[in-house]
């Protein structure tokens, strides 16, 4: 979607243009008194001034939950692009935030809201192409922030989803949950829920020996499925529980593979994404199950033979909070198929 020329009238761009003084909205109290911050974030320097966002925008589901989580839903003014319903326990705070699209927005539907912050999970959202790029949003004097998942370590220069020069890690999303904290000057949360959510990992894989179990992550399409490289969430997930991706041979985040290749890693344990959202053929685990026990490639694999399906959320697959979801959700996979050792 071509969203670069804005159709907005007069007023409502330069409103746009003076969003960090305030617009109409309510301004901090005594913003002075409030020390400047600025963080390191892709490449580029992100300011904040004041107490931070009144009006954040987050255009990935992502983003959005860290937000949610961080108890931010009041300091938000709207959410795009989803793939699943909302993380459970934060249904009421969601409910409170208006949501601008199913998928990307147009740019003038998020300047409409007046943003005085806007965040994504990938960079394709904040880029050609996608809502609008990080320069568009910041002549208007609208800071923005990406998930360093999606540039730290990976290169996004080519075609498809991008490819991993280092494998991502955990920590790189700890360090997303921290840098927003600290964006809305809510520092102290941060911390809590980044022990939270390392203690969920912690207790997922006590006890659990998995080196001998070999993994598939299939995330979308029944006709070109993407299933996981090496080095990206599910990686995450693989090296956490101490099991064996059947593609990390590759580096590319989402390669499309065919089920030749497929059948033949015949892996123990198929773990599918269960997505919500109507984008491609296969998107939830009914539709992916009905196919791979019909297909002729697919039918007579090991995992498939003996029902070895893991379902997980489309946001579990993807690098965020959630990924602590889907960590736990394969450890207890592996248990119940005996497989834990």
């Amino acid at each position: 979607m071509n969203a670069t020329r804005s159709t907005l009238p007069l007023p409502a761009l330069l409103c746009g243009a003076l969003l960090l003084t305030g617009c109409g909205a309510t301004a901090p109290a005594d913003p002075a008194k409030q020390p400047a911050r600025a963080l390191d974030n892709c490449g580029r320097t992100v300011q904040i001034t004041g107490d931070g966002p009144r009006k954040a925008v987050s255009l990935n589901q992502g983003t959005t939950e860290i937000l949610l989580s961080l108890g931010l839903a009041d300091r938000m003014a709207g959410t795009a692009t989803w793939t699943d319903p909302v993380m459970k326990g934060l249904e009421k705070a969601n409910a409170g935030v208006p949501r601008l699209a199913e998928n990307n927005p147009s740019f003038e539907k998020v300047l409409s809201v007046e943003p005085d912050f806007v965040t994504a999970s990938f960079a394709s959202t904040l880029g050609k192409g996608g809502v609008a790029t990080r320069e568009q949003f910041e002549k208007l004097g609208v800071p923005t922030y990406l998930s360093p998942s999606d540039c730290v370590g990976k290169d996004n220069s080519g075609d498809g989803d991008g490819v991993r020069t280092k494998p991502l890690t955990m920590d790189t999303v700890y360090g997303e949950v921290r840098d927003l904290a600290q964006v809305f000057g809510v520092e102290e949360r941060g911390e809590e829920l980044t022990a939270r959510l390392q203690a969920r990992v912690a207790k997922a894989k006590t006890g659990l020996d998995a080196s001998d179990v070999t993994l598939l992550y299939w995330f979308s399409d029944a006709e070109s499925p993407y299933m996981a490289g090496c080095c990206g969430a599910p990686g995450v997930i693989t090296r956490e529980l101490g099991a064996k991706n059947v593609f990390d041979d590759t580096t590319e985040e989402w390669p499309q593979i065919n089920w030749e290749t497929v059948a033949d890693r015949n892996p123990d344990v198929l773990v599918i994404g269960d997505l919500t959202r109507k984008a491609q053929s296969g998107e939830s685990a009914e539709k992916k199950i009905e196919f791979l026990e019909s297909h002729p490639v697919t039918r007579n694999m090991d995992a498939v033979r003996h029902k070895r399906y893991v379902l997980v959320s489309g946001q579990s697959m993807n690098p965020t909070i959630r990924t602590v979801e889907g960590i736990e959700q394969v450890a207890a996979g592996l248990r119940a198929f005996g497989l834990a050792g």
